[in-house]
């Protein structure tokens, strides 16, 4: 009888582990002589939403209003909260609790500039943004209508989908090494999405731009980029149909 109390114990104490997970976050503050350190926060799912996100937003409103990370839709469209997670790069909103582990480290976007705990300097990344002209380039009046066939539209898939979170450009070493000229898989990847569009007339200016030894050529075809984005796109594709479309114009 002992001995099968004893047994029904640690069955309690093993169960109550099981729900237990510790949210391991790198912190540095501008404000504090010191250098980076981290932080460990026990979180009970029990109490918890499924989702990393979740996790932060509690650590940040029950154990440590101090601490720093961006965020906004929660559903894995505006790219705001993304951060390392585990050694992936990834949207903290899409990463479930129950299958990271019981210890999950967290790191900001590797390679860039932090300004305070998980949140980075993204002023480069989108000035980079503008230098493709995101926009329709053509001779048509702003107020006429633009039509597109079926099939034109279908080349925009796995283009338009990008939510410029920049987990792949991060993810990417030679965009580590080279951010003052290499564009990045992100940036480069939008840039395709406007030279696939039937609708734009700007596409032999657009390659142009692109015709560079480290603007479009520094991409050495590791693949991180693909592997790492959170929206299942494939950014190496479409360096490659870049590239391709250069050789050919």
């Amino acid at each position: 009888m002992f001995l099968k109390k004893n047994i029904s114990k640690i069955k309690l104490t093993n169960q109550a582990l099981d729900f237990q997970r510790y949210v391991r976050i790198y912190r540095w503050n501008p404000h504090r002589q010191q250098k980076p350190w981290f932080n460990v926060y026990p979180i009970s799912i029990k109490t918890c939403g499924p989702m990393v996100l979740d996790a932060l937003f509690q650590i940040k409103n029950i154990q440590d209003p101090s601490i720093s990370f961006r965020r906004s839709c929660r559903e894995g469209i505006c790219g705001s909260c993304s951060m390392n997670i585990n050694g992936t790069n990834s949207l903290a909103c899409l990463k479930s609790l129950y299958q990271e582990g019981k210890f999950i480290t967290i790191y900001p976007l590797p390679h860039m500039y932090v300004i305070k705990d998980l949140i980075v300097d993204l002023t480069n990344f989108y000035s980079q943004y503008k230098l493709i002209k995101p926009w329709l380039v053509n001779d048509l009046l702003p107020d006429k209508e633009q039509l597109q066939s079926k099939k034109d539209r279908l080349e925009l898939d796995g283009l338009y989908e990008c939510i410029l979170c920049a987990c792949c450009s991060t993810g990417c070493p030679s965009y580590w090494w080279n951010q003052d000229t290499y564009l990045g898989p992100a940036i480069l990847l939008q840039a395709y999405r406007w030279i696939a569009d039937s609708r734009d007339k700007s596409t032999s200016y657009r390659l142009n731009f692109l015709n560079h030894k480290i603007r479009l050529f520094r991409c050495h075809t590791i693949m991180n980029c693909s592997r790492t984005c959170p929206k299942n796109l494939n950014p190496g594709k479409a360096i490659a149909n870049i590239k391709q479309e250069i050789l050919h114009k």
